[in-house]
């Protein structure tokens, strides 16, 4: 991570999640991070919907020139890039596995905005929609309103130690000969 945002804030998560694989929703307490607030934004975890924002930072939303509540994630990124973030934030929310991107982004005048993009899931609890929580923030102050945001980069914070519930979907759709281990 080379932003200070990403960086505060991942340490606040980690510290949070503790032993577990991520913090509950309730564990993260804004106040604890009030000087990050404007980066820092909240996805409800709805693929079909492209990931709408919960809650978006001030920063965050002056960054896509408007008020991002219940706008779609995967909306501000070119068509390009598009299907590579919904999958990153589905990889993310299914495997509870966070993702560090960098980000490009097209200002007014035409030339490019260079970003920082961490998502972060929460622990998944029954009767709950999942959602994930990230930081969006610029490595240049004087962005403006910016649009076509695209990936440049990106890889997965931790790896998984075991088939996670996306892998064994994954297994579910396989036909012909299964051959699984087991005791005698």
């Amino acid at each position: 991570m080379k932003h200070p945002s990403s960086r505060a804030f991942f340490a606040y998560w980690d510290k949070k999640r503790g032993s577990a694989r991520a913090p509950d929703r309730a564990d993260i307490d804004p106040a604890a991070v009030r000087e990050l607030l404007g980066d820092i934004f909240v996805l409800s975890c709805d693929p079909n919907t492209g990931f709408p924002f919960r809650v978006a930072g001030t920063r965050v939303c002056a960054l896509a020139g408007c008020d991002l509540k219940d706008q779609g994630f995967a909306a501000l990124f070119t068509d390009a890039s598009r299907s590579e973030i919904e999958e990153i934030a589905t990889v993310v929310a299914d495997e509870t596995l966070g993702a560090i991107a960098g980000i490009t982004a097209r200002r007014e005048d035409g030339s490019k905005a260079y970003l920082e993009l961490l998502l972060l899931p929460f622990n998944a609890r029954p009767h709950t929609p999942v959602s994930l929580t990230g930081v969006l923030a610029p490595f240049d102050d004087e962005c403006g309103a910016l649009s076509a945001f695209a990936v440049t980069s990106w890889r997965y914070l931790h790896q998984p130690e075991k088939l996670l519930p996306r892998a064994i979907r994954k297994l579910q759709i396989a036909r012909g000969l299964m051959v699984y281990e087991g005791l005698r």
